[in-house]
């Protein structure tokens, strides 16, 4: 298997409503492959591998009616030979139209398997893992957003990658977070000369920040998934300005993030500050294209 990543470093000129002071260039991981793309790429390689090395012939893993990740997984499962299944939360979507995202699941071969959300909630446990093992046969398991050992060891090669492109250390690289995964390898790959910024997607509890990234809690707007006509329209704007188009649950609210921090002079004027787009256009929402 070629699991071998490439994605550019583009600088970004100009790309925000408003004239900030910092150099954005922004890691075009959204471009790795057509839908195994951005983080979901770098967490499943070493994964991949594993599960090959240790002679699994079929992947399994957990997700929501729009996850990203038993998308991904689909698709890797198509594109390198494995069979997938995917258990989903929500026993009631078993007899219900398929949306996009699950429809795409099953047209890439993943088998789907719809469980109440009790027993989602116990989908880390031997005795519910035990179950789908005699129901479906071994199987290499993926957690629920691809989050792990192997795959931190995946995206904490994006930052040598960065330093490389770029030619030098930049002072600040930012990314999405959803479980962690990417932040995490970012923030084992970095020196103490660059500052890894975490923009949470979703909502969390007061807890204390983590010792090796800078966690950002103000632009979830209102929650995971959620969004507001102020965040639509700045990745429109962004998008007219960049022709690179952004999806609403994590690489535009980062961006929006940014901006707003730049604006309120977080950055040091004329800093080099560095994005991650970590893909999941496939979850990008219509009404981005409604002007």
């Amino acid at each position: 298997m070629n699991l071998t990543p490439s994605s550019p470093l583009q600088y970004i000129e100009n790309p925000f409503p408003e004239p900030v002071t910092i150099r954005l260039y922004l890691k075009r991981d959204d471009l790795i492959h057509p839908q195994i793309s951005g983080n979901k790429w770098r967490k499943l390689k070493y994964n991949l591998l594993a599960a090959r090395e240790q002679g699994f012939t079929t992947l399994l893993t957990f997700g929501g009616a729009y996850s990203n990740h038993l998308y991904a997984t689909g698709a890797a499962g198509q594109e390198f030979g494995f069979q997938t299944i995917g258990v989903v939360r929500g026993e009631e979507l078993a007899t219900r139209p398929r949306n996009a995202m699950l429809a795409a699941c099953e047209h890439f071969g993943m088998r789907l398997h719809f469980v109440s959300r009790a027993d989602y909630q116990r989908k880390e446990t031997a005795d519910f893992q035990d179950k789908l093992e005699v129901q479906f046969g071994p199987c290499y398991v993926l957690p629920e957003g691809g989050t792990n050992a192997l795959a931190i060891r995946g995206t904490s090669e994006i930052l040598p990658e960065i330093i490389a492109q770029l030619g030098y250390v930049p002072p600040y690289v930012c990314c999405p977070v959803g479980t962690g995964g990417t932040v995490t390898g970012l923030a084992q790959s970095a020196s103490e000369s660059t500052e890894i910024l975490g923009f949470m997607s979703l909502k969390i509890p007061d807890s204390d920040s983590p010792s090796t990234w800078t966690q950002i809690r103000d632009y979830h707007f209102s929650g995971y998934a959620k969004t507001t006509p102020e965040l639509l329209e700045f990745i429109r704007s962004f998008e007219r300005n960049t022709s690179i188009l952004l999806d609403q649950v994590y690489t535009g609210k980062m961006l929006y993030g940014i901006y707003d921090l730049a604006r309120k002079g977080y950055f040091s004027a004329g800093a080099t500050v560095v994005a991650v787009h970590t893909g999941g256009l496939q979850g990008r929402s219509a009404e981005l294209d409604k002007s």
